[in-house]
């Protein structure tokens, strides 16, 4: 089953034709445009295109005209399926890869560095940090690698140009981007221990699985930090290093430790002695203008229960905007108070101009689990679009103290708000649909922000989203955003210790996560609102391609992502439903979105005016991460590029694949006609 498994865990410049046949020469024997070798330069630099995140390529050769003719154009093998891992039902392949000084940089999810020739998909070096495989590491999974160059003219030789990822061990490590070797004067033989001076309760729960963020000459980093545990798990301090040495510049927690920290007075601050996460796991985005690193946080530790850290725990939940210089804080904004949900802000945060009553304001957009979507100027944090607070249902467990309010966003929530009514219960037979009717009915179940209870509480949406990590793609000219969308309502239920280890050892709930919780009074259970055929009980689509317009705020259109073909019982019909997924989407000048993410292996081309698939290719496994595209050869022949290795949450099918796909060799490009 599944859907069971679902739950468990700017722009390029175009070159000009060359003059002499000597450079003419040069430019066949470059596998990557000469004047696209910069982070800055590159069509896609960074893991989200441009360091603002706005998955967007400016690339128009393959377009919604010819789109249909794409095929693979290489495909590489990394290798890496997880042998000898402890926690390979973890291991993920979210990898984003990124264009720079004429290669393809991307990591495993064991953090193995691979550079590749961007026109043939050869191997040009690889690393392996060699983490532990024995250990069993909370999550699996690396979204990518950043690239520097170092501007200093008095550095030359190696290391001049450098590659940083972040490991599943807590290491930052420097590579020389042309060789793959690692910067010997950076740290300690090329890398920085990250739990150094930290405190560490488990030291297989405390990671980094997003590639850190570049600003100058300054490296900034957050932390993935298991969830659950218990109250006293690791802080997720953000800390900043310099990129040549590897010396710490600065760090900023989240957690208040005494009353002159700017979040003081919204915590007991003897509970935030001991209290843990409020990290940042997902991706940051930078205003290199103003000097800003803009920093999505997640929930304070435990998720499901709060009585340990009473308050709104402000800076938790929060989109926080950091001077890169010095790690002060500048504004913030908390988009989920007293986090009872794990609604944590994974996805990265998208920086564009927002045009309002046609005057082009900087902005930041940040998607959410809950399915909202905030904006703010993004130099003072002002909100762009009315932020409301209204009454939500409060919490009745005992030691509890849940806020009586939370922020609504006025633009267009992209997931339903509204109670699940029995009546609304969904099964392809009448048996199942009248199962999942009494299931709805016996839980706790207000709408959005309906707290954990003992009774089991519906959480919808859930704790994957809304709008996961994938985050959102921003066509800055046309001011519309695209994100995926899951719709899985789930189910926590709070219970003593003894009631979980007893049903943990129990074979009756094969789709539940158990978690300890250890120092509250609760331990927690948690699994999606499935029929006994392993199916949503709720009606689909379960997972939805969303395209929200900010001039008009409102949703242009949005459509099923996904199909349950070779999912749910072997005689249902295969449809178009839309699946749960994980993954983003991007956008180009091409009238098109490419995305993968859903659970049956597709790799899809959405027109972006009117959301209608327009092409798709089934992946040899899984295709849960977010695609780029880029042009490389003598010809610039534009190639989108995907990572392909299953998701092992979702339960998809699992390899080790990066695909290129491009036009046929030769072809010419169809014009890009406009609606």
């Amino acid at each position: 089953m599944l859907f069971a498994a679902a739950i468990e865990r700017h722009t390029a410049k175009h070159l000009s034709a060359c003059a002499s046949a000597c450079l003419s020469a040069l430019a066949l024997l470059a596998s990557a445009t000469l004047q696209a070798q910069t982070p800055d330069a590159s069509d896609w630099g960074f893991y989200g295109g441009d360091a603002f995140g706005q998955h967007f390529s400016s690339l128009d050769q393959i377009n919604r005209e010819n789109v249909n003719d794409l095929s693979v154009a290489w495909t590489y093998r990394t290798g890496e399926l997880g042998e000898g891992l402890a926690a390979a039902s973890k291991l993920t392949f979210e990898a984003t890869p990124v264009l720079a000084f004429g290669l393809l940089y991307l990591e495993t999810a064991t953090n193995i560095v691979i550079a590749l020739n961007p026109e043939t998909g050869v191997q040009k070096w690889r690393y392996d940090p060699k983490i532990d495989r024995k250990r069993h590491y909370s999550d699996v999974a690396g979204r990518g690698v950043s690239v520097w160059e170092d501007t200093d003219a008095k550095h030359e030789g190696a290391c001049t140009q450098r590659v940083f990822v972040g490991t599943l061990d807590a290491r930052l490590i420097s590579l020389d981007a042309g060789t793959g070797q690692p910067c010997a004067e950076f740290g300690t033989n090329g890398q920085v221990d990250l739990t150094a001076n930290l405190r560490i309760r488990d030291r297989d729960s405390y990671e980094v699985t997003s590639p850190p963020a570049v600003v100058s000459d300054t490296i900034v980093v957050g932390s993935s930090v298991g969830d659950n545990r218990a109250v006293d798990v690791e802080r997720g301090v953000i800390r900043a290093f310099d990129a040549r040495t590897g010396a710490q510049r600065w760090s900023f927690d989240p957690i208040p430790s005494d009353p002159g920290h700017p979040a003081a007075a919204e915590w007991n601050l003897a509970q935030a002695a001991t209290t843990g996460a409020a990290n940042s796991w997902g991706v940051m985005s930078v205003d290199e203008e103003h000097g800003y690193v803009l920093v999505p946080t997640g929930s304070a530790s435990p998720d499901f229960y709060g009585g340990k850290r009473l308050g709104s725990n402000r800076f938790a939940d929060s989109l926080l905007a950091l001077d890169a210089a010095n790690g002060k804080l500048i504004w913030n904004q908390q988009l989920v108070h007293h986090d009872l949900w794990d609604f944590d802000l994974g996805a990265q945060p998208g920086l564009l101009d927002v045009e309002l009553q046609g005057i082009p304001v900087p902005a930041v957009i940040q998607a959410t689990k809950t399915g909202m979507l905030y904006v703010f100027d993004r130099v003072k944090g002002q909100p762009l679009f009315p932020i409301t607070e209204k009454p939500v249902p409060q919490s009745k467990v005992p030691g509890e103290a849940s806020s009586p309010t939370q922020p609504f966003s006025s633009m267009p929530s992209v997931v339903s708000q509204r109670r699940l009514l029995p009546e609304d219960a969904w099964g392809i037979t009448f048996w199942d649909r009248g199962k999942c009717r009494d299931r709805i009915a016996s839980l706790r179940n207000e709408g959005i922000f309906t707290p954990p209870d003992t009774r089991g509480s519906l959480l919808s949406p859930s704790y994957i989203g809304g709008i996961d990590w994938g985050g959102i793609a921003i066509d800055e000219s046309r001011q519309r955003i695209f994100a995926a969308v899951n719709h899985l309502p789930t189910v926590v239920t709070l219970m003593s210790a003894q009631t979980m280890e007893e049903q943990a050892r129990s074979d009756e709930y094969p789709h539940s996560e158990f978690s300890r919780q250890a120092g509250t009074p609760y331990a927690m259970r948690r699994e999606p609102l499935l029929s006994p055929f392993g199916l949503p009980c709720t009606a689909p689509p379960w997972g939805t391609l969303v395209s929200v317009d900010l001039r008009r705020n409102r949703i242009v259109w949005q459509v099923p992502l996904g199909s349950t073909e070779g999912i749910g019982p072997w005689w249902a019909p295969t449809r178009d439903f839309g699946t749960p997924h994980m993954g983003g989407p991007i956008a180009t000048a091409g009238s098109l979105v490419f995305i993968g993410a859903a659970m049956d292996n597709y790799f899809r081309a959405f027109d972006l005016e009117t959301g209608r698939e327009l092409w798709k290719y089934h992946l040899p496994a899984g295709g849960q991460a977010t695609p780029m595209t880029y042009r490389a050869g003598p010809d610039h022949r534009q190639f989108v590029v995907i990572a392909a290795g299953g998701h092992g949450g979702l339960g998809t099918q699992r390899g080790d694949y990066v695909v290129a796909f491009a036009l046929p060799k030769g072809a010419k490009s169809a014009p890009n006609a406009v609606n």
